[in-house]
């Protein structure tokens, strides 16, 4: 079984839900003239994990910062065509944002920093505290609560930023390359808990990575992109079932997925 490039022309069969993200000829150039990204075009289906692949400085990172509001588009639009929208039209779209480092606050305990955005978006100090232990506990760190930044291993602080991320249950979970700085067998672990999480949780993750092996384990699809200017090059469907385990990693599934992935990297870093 191989990956297939996912094709966009119509069947004849009932049309799709609305996406969750719709991005339209998005490009990003920075103030010193470099274009990080060019006319991507793509949609984010509810409920679906997506890795976007790519050399480094292809624009993955941009790209996920444009998506979450803290980047503008120079050209093109992002929509939330299913989110809630204010009285002057603008998107208020749910998600959260697991950055390539933790950063936690180190004053404060595992806790604290999990009930941060349960704190400013004014939930109530026992509920805070319940739902940020609960959170905790779904990302293995049960009896962890009252510790400080210091006191955790890396792979520890990535799953309170993780916790803290999905605490407020977003509709959408944004990772950039979380675990690269991450040993083997943490990043091995740790990408199996996400699997479990998204798969109970069932929120719309996309997730940032230069790794072949780590995107075909993790992903629904891919996308990969190409650097100088970043853009899409293709997009995979990852034919493998759910739930996915070390059975998935050792078959000979997984590695003829990881080939197809691998030679769609090199087309887009050859341009």
């Amino acid at each position: 079984m191989s990956a297939a490039v996912a094709l966009s022309k119509s069947t004849g069969e009932a049309p799709k839900p609305r996406p969750l993200v719709s991005i339209r000829d998005v490009s990003k150039q920075f103030a010193n003239g470099t274009i990080a990204v060019r006319d991507v075009n793509l949609d984010l289906a509810r409920g679906e994990f997506v890795s976007l692949l790519g050399p480094s400085g292809c624009g993955k990172s941009t790209l996920l910062r444009m998506i979450s509001g803290l980047g503008e588009p120079s050209r093109g639009t992002i929509e939330w065509p299913t989110s809630p929208h204010d009285a002057e039209g603008h998107a208020s779209p749910d998600l959260g944002f697991v950055f390539q480092e933790p950063t936690l606050m180190p004053w404060a305990t595992a806790l604290k920093n999990v009930m941060l955005p349960l704190t400013l978006k004014g939930v109530n100090k026992r509920d805070a505290e319940a739902q940020a232990a609960t959170m905790l506990s779904l990302v293995g760190l049960k009896g962890f609560e009252t510790s400080y930044p210091r006191e955790l291993s890396g792979g520890m602080k990535m799953r309170v930023s993780i916790a803290r991320a999905l605490v407020t249950k977003p509709s959408i979970l944004l990772m950039d390359e979380p675990f690269a700085a991450l040993d083997e067998i943490t990043r091995h672990k740790l990408n199996d808990d996400l699997l479990k999480l998204w798969w109970e949780q069932r929120f719309t993750a996309v997730f940032v990575t230069h790794s072949v092996f780590e995107s075909v384990y993790l992903s629904q699809r891919i996308v990969v992109m190409a650097a100088r200017p970043g853009r899409v090059m293709a997009d995979l469907t990852v034919d493998a079932p759910h739930p996915r385990d070390d059975m998935f990693r050792t078959s000979a599934q997984y590695a003829d997925l990881c080939r197809v992935a691998s030679q769609n990297l090199k087309k887009a870093i050859a341009g």
